[in-house]
């Protein structure tokens, strides 16, 4: 008797790693706020309308989560970021014409800094927000 082969129908499939499915969840949320709210405004709009969108998705979240850096064991500052959600993405928002270089190095620190893996930075002043989101990993 032969050996059965597996059927692709059959196979059991991979599940996304969580990371990516929390990825998505958040991007789903900054969506819905960006094709409700447009571009054009205040980051704190954005922020205030991305907190509520998250409450209602039930999504936990930090507002303004500090990174504290440290050199040579000494604390010597800290940045806040936009949020941290589920303790696993951080989200940086801006208002801005044009992300630069600093807005991206911000992001990396903030992710070293308190240990996480997967970023995003947005910037909302654009019409197709897909043109405005980079996912950043360390």
């Amino acid at each position: 008797m032969e050996p059965q082969k597996a059927s692709r129908e059959f196979l059991p499939r991979r599940e996304e790693k969580p990371f990516r499915t929390m990825t998505k969840r958040v991007i789903a949320g900054i969506q819905e706020v960006h094709s409700s709210l447009g571009p054009g405004l205040l980051e704190t709009v954005y922020e205030e309308a991305l907190a509520h969108e998250f409450q209602l998705q039930g999504l936990r979240f930090l507002r303004q989560k500090e990174a504290n850096f440290n050199h040579k064991g000494m604390n010597i500052g800290w940045h806040r970021g936009d949020f941290l959600v589920e303790d696993e993405v951080v989200v940086e928002m801006k208002s801005v014409e044009k992300i630069h270089g600093i807005h991206e190095a911000q992001l990396m620190a903030s992710l070293r800094s308190l240990d996480k893996r997967t970023g995003l930075l947005v910037k909302m002043n654009v019409v197709r927000l897909s043109e405005g989101i980079k996912k950043m990993v360390l």
